[in-house]
């Protein structure tokens, strides 16, 4: 709406009138197009999220190129339900363009997983925002990631806590993602290239853990490593068949429960670097 719109024509004896009342009207009822697209975070940084092992508080970066596009992704993703403010702020600040190879960042926001890759992909901007959702994450909460992929996931997740640990076991990904990260300033993750089959033991226990790549089971190193009352997500079943993502609670008493939660399709959890010579 344009500020000509927010107040009735006056006669032009108070045209200088009108002209500064619709310039106050505009900015107070954000009639203003510009402001339509404008996302708060863009112009101040958003709350810390926990602490950097230093000590020193940690705020994620703040980027404004392509944010009408974020915004439009967060559209989508809450025509599916998904309603969790803080998870939508963070799949609205993160930068997706800057985790896709660059033939496919023209796609970079649209609602569906998109390669980047040695047979891998960046998963579906829905499914990213329902597991993050799934975690239930605090500020300072650990948590460990099998399968970093590009690193988008993992860049989501500093938007909740900066003790972040991912694991890939593709060396040239984990390389790459590991730069990645810290060029755009998610410097508080930690990048690993291993197994993610047996997790990361010295780092846990863990308050939750998220898996990015289908398994036939979960593997028992990750339930071990997972924290009394924390929560893992992670795709269950086979490459070609029926896939659920499935939450796992560890209760107070050491107790496994498990849920399924939709129906998804991953890639499979490797154990070998399909780039190893």
């Amino acid at each position: 709406m344009t500020p000509e719109r927010c107040l009735p024509k006056k006669s032009p004896a108070s045209g200088l009138v009108v002209g500064v009342l619709a310039l106050i009207l505009a900015a107070a009822l954000g009639c203003s197009t510009a402001a339509e697209n404008a996302n708060p975070a863009s112009k101040e940084a958003p709350p810390p999220a926990g602490r950097e092992p230093s000590g020193k508080p940690w705020s994620p970066p703040v980027f404004t190129a392509r944010q009408a596009e974020r915004n439009a992704m967060v559209r989508v993703i809450k025509t599916y339900g998904l309603e969790d403010e803080a998870v939508l702020a963070a799949m609205a600040a993160v930068p997706r363009h800057e985790f896709v190879p660059a033939a496919f960042s023209l796609r970079a926001y649209a609602d569906t997983p998109l390669p980047i890759g040695h047979g891998q992909t960046i998963s579906q901007p829905y499914i990213v925002a329902e597991m993050t959702r799934q975690l239930r994450l605090k500020a300072g909460a650990k948590v460990l990631e099998i399968g970093t992929g590009s690193g988008y996931q993992a860049a989501m997740l500093t938007h909740f806590t900066a003790e972040v640990y991912s694991i890939e076991i593709i060396k040239p990904l984990a390389e790459e993602a590991q730069k990645r990260l810290k060029r755009l300033g998610y410097d508080v993750v930690k990048v690993r290239c291993g197994d993610g089959f047996y997790g990361w033991p010295e780092a846990a226990p863990f308050d939750a853990i998220i898996g990015t790549c289908v398994a036939g089971e979960v593997p028992p190193p990750l339930i071990e490593q997972l924290k009394k009352g924390g929560r893992l997500v992670i795709p269950l079943g086979e490459e070609v068949s029926t896939q659920y993502l499935m939450l796992i609670e560890k209760d107070a008493e050491g107790k496994v429960h498990r849920r399924p939660l939709i129906p998804v399709q991953f890639v499979p959890l490797l154990r070998k670097d399909p780039t190893a010579k």
